[in-house]
């Protein structure tokens, strides 16, 4: 549960781990006295029945895949899962150690208390639904749509958000300054279609949901009657606000989405909400504009709560505050909660309380973890590492840029300052948030919480009026991922994603500009990409191309998403080319430009076997197994809808079949599935 408010228009890789030991306190690879290496390309994870041309991702991960199915408690399992079950392990050892020491001091106690309370499950069960009794008790004091409006608000600073989402972040136009922003929002399945498509998984889902409406109210001893009437409230209100929603694909907007409107034209545009006398109730004083990522949205929500009766309103915050809080109740409430996102997901067991505690923690108190995580298991040394790979991946990238020859001799200038302008983020903050104010308490777990969740919504509108803070970190040193924020024009790689199969100071070249080189290539790209192109070198969202060079772009981005359409993952379900457009142009590019950067080193330029293998082709064999993994179809299907990304077996074929290097290490010839000729390759960067 990630309380960051953030607005993430950061562009990111999917999370996940890998790693085949388990951590050690040195943070190496643990291996036992006089074993035989474990090499970093492994023939036995092939499948060298394949042909590499018909299939790639098969040819070099098919016998893994046979041997690694989902385990019940997960959803997918590949080289991502497998690293964030090892960053995992970490937390889970340095919060069994803070919980038994808590007289260390303050970080010890908070994060030590906080994991004590989340593992009592005697005591979680004795006390039922007993921790949102009073606020359920609240909402049955509203009588009136001013009273509505303002449990609204003291709910939205508890944590739990209703009807729609508001958060404090900087100003695309203006990146020096922060404004409030709103999103839209109101809905509890992932994603509209859900609500509106009439397929038969659609409808499925949504009968599940009926049912879970129906259970969940019974938990709380609501009588049945009144619980239908509850359920048909609920998918009545919700699938409006579903309706007035944008697409995920109109979302990636940044200049659809960027509306400044003076808070006087905003509540001209909601009648019914005054937003000067009442944002104050939410802890926001003195504003005179803000941004509204879809005007249209806020317009319908607010002829809905004008037409809606407020018993019905009543019944749809209640549902919010239950949802928001089931994860964190006894095990009732937990295990309906869970029967229904088997629906969603297919997960077959719910993930072990540790596990679910470990992660709470990880987004709630992240960054007092990641002090302790830093200091046991992340190396100094492996920063200068990836530092200079950076130096090599952007030397590599301005090569790229002045070779195109569809940019103008100006806009590629401002396309080299851009990139020579990234800030770098490596391991972890420089200075850490302390929670300062958040009060802990080892016997009251869902107090943590909630603790937790107003301390992040406090912290976050107390930031109207003060300066940006450029040094702060979207994510924790212990997550495993990455990410580029257009913004702050930034690239930030956390500790836990810089250990193999992503970087290992014992592997060769090959594989680690493969696989860290092509992450770091890969959110370079996103500096460029359909999204990030539209920001200049501070992170202004400001034109800086001609008409001609944007053009030139979109026609080659195009060509990429035509190519992504085409796949076919699930019975008629093929990839979004459009909403996976962003990630598919980084994945392209950060791999042709880590593969240059790959071929500048001595091990590029040589070609000496090693286990077998040429130096491109294990640069290309690493590339697959990064994206190795196993999914189970419930979330594959759902990740259509809602995932930027492209399913794991099209991020690595996809690209690998418009670079000409790929073709020539694996002599991949006419006739073979994944042939493309010459002039049907395509690259942007």
């Amino acid at each position: 549960m990630n309380k960051q408010l953030t607005f993430l228009s950061a562009v990111m890789l999917m999370a996940g781990l890998m790693a085949a030991t388990p951590p050690g306190k040195s943070g190496k690879r643990l291996l036992q006295p006089n074993a035989p290496k474990i090499p970093f390309i492994d023939r036995q994870n092939m499948n060298l029945a394949v042909k590499p041309g018909d299939d790639f991702y098969q040819y070099a991960n098919g016998e893994w895949l046979k041997k690694n199915p989902v385990p019940a408690s997960k959803t997918r399992w590949g080289s991502f899962n497998i690293l964030n079950e090892k960053s995992l392990d970490a937390m889970k050892s340095l919060l069994e150690d803070a919980a038994k020491n808590t007289k260390k001091g303050r970080l010890y106690q908070m994060v030590g208390d906080f994991y004590a309370s989340g593992m009592d499950s005697t005591g979680i069960e004795q006390k039922g639904f007993d921790p949102i009794k009073a606020d359920l008790a609240r909402v049955e004091q509203v009588k009136s749509r001013a009273d509505l409006m303002n449990e609204i608000a003291y709910q939205r600073a508890q944590g739990s958000t209703m009807f729609f989402s508001l958060f404090v972040a900087q100003d695309r136009r203006n990146v020096n300054k922060n404004v409030l922003q709103f999103v839209q929002g109101g809905t509890t399945l992932p994603d509209r279609d859900y609500y509106l498509k009439n397929d038969a998984r659609s409808q499925k889902i949504r009968e599940a949901y009926r049912d879970n409406l129906s259970k969940m109210f019974a938990l709380i001893g609501e009588e049945p009657s009144r619980a239908a009437t509850s359920v048909d409230a609920i998918l009545t209100l919700e699938t409006a606000l579903a309706n007035a929603q944008m697409t995920r694909v109109e979302s990636r907007d940044p200049i659809k989405t960027y509306n400044k409107l003076t808070v006087a034209d905003f509540t001209k545009q909601t009648p019914g909400i005054n937003w000067a006398n009442w944002m104050p109730k939410l802890g926001i004083r003195g504003q005179d504009t803000v941004l509204v990522q879809s005007p249209s949205f806020y317009h319908s929500m607010d002829s809905l709560l004008t037409a809606t009766p407020v018993e019905d309103l009543k019944t749809y915050m209640r549902w919010n505050l239950l949802k928001n809080a089931a994860p964190y109740l006894s095990n009732a409430f937990v295990n309906q909660n869970f029967a229904f996102n088997k629906v969603l997901s297919g997960q077959k067991e719910l993930t072990p309380r540790w596990q679910r505690s470990s992660n709470l923690i990880n987004g709630s108190l992240g960054e007092l973890l990641g002090q302790l995580y830093v200091q046991q298991y992340f190396k100094p040394e492996a920063k200068q590492r990836i530092l200079v790979l950076i130096d090599n991946l952007e030397a590599s990238f301005n090569e790229h840029i002045n070779a195109v020859d569809w940019m103008s001799v100006d806009t590629k200038k401002r396309a080299l300052t851009k990139l020579t302008s990234f800030k770098r983020k490596i391991g972890y903050p420089d200075k850490w948030k302390n929670y300062e104010g958040v009060t802990i308490r080892r016997d009251d777990f869902y107090g943590n919480v909630v603790a937790t969740n107003k301390w992040w919504y406090t912290d976050n509108v107390s930031r109207l009026g003060k300066p940006v803070d450029k040094t702060e970190w979207l994510m924790t040193p212990q997550t495993v991922n990455a990410y580029y924020m257009p913004v702050n024009n930034e690239i930030a790689f956390p500790a836990a994603i810089l250990q193999f199969p992503f970087f290992d100071a014992e592997a060769d070249d090959a594989v680690n500009y493969a696989a860290i080189g092509a992450v770091i290539g890969h959110e370079m790209t996103h500096g460029f990409d359909d999204q990030g192109r539209q920001y200049d070198a501070d992170g202004t969202l400001r034109d800086w191309w001609t008409k001609d060079d944007a053009t030139n772009f979109k026609q080659r981005a195009d060509k990429v998403k035509e190519q992504y359409f085409g796949f076919k993952v699930l019975d008629s379900l093929k990839v979004n080319g459009q909403l996976t457009l962003g990630e598919n142009l980084a994945d392209l590019g950060g791999l042709a430009i880590a593969y240059d950067a790959f071929k500048k080193t001595s091990q590029g330029q040589g070609n000496a076997d090693i286990d077998g293998f040429t130096p491109d082709q294990r640069f290309f064999l690493s590339w697959a197994q990064v994206w190795r993994a196993n999914t189970l179809p419930e979330s594959q299907a759902q990740n259509i809808l809602t995932d930027p990304h492209a399913p794991e077996q099209y991020r690595c074929n996809g690209p690998l079949t418009n670079i000409d290097a790929w073709y020539k290490a694996f002599n991949v010839q006419p006739g073979e599935k994944m042939y493309k000729t010459p002039d049907q390759r395509f690259k942007v960067w």
